[in-house]
């Protein structure tokens, strides 16, 4: 389920910067800059549990 999670925190930057952009609110721009931004760093750190395919063919290849 975790490598799933960058995927997800990816997409939903995506829609936070649509989404957030779109509104004409006082400090909405910073605002969506900003969540964008965290899940952009929520993305980097669960990168870690996506596996890596060549670790997996040479540990069968053993």
């Amino acid at each position: 389920m975790k490598r799933y999670l960058s995927t997800f925190f990816l997409v939903l930057s995506g829609v936070i910067l649509i989404i957030g952009l779109r509104l004409d609110f006082r400090w909405s721009g910073i605002a969506s800059w900003g969540l964008t931004f965290i899940s952009l760093i929520f993305a980097a750190y669960f990168t870690k549990y996506i596996p890596d395919e060549k670790d997996e063919q040479q540990s069968g290849n053993q």
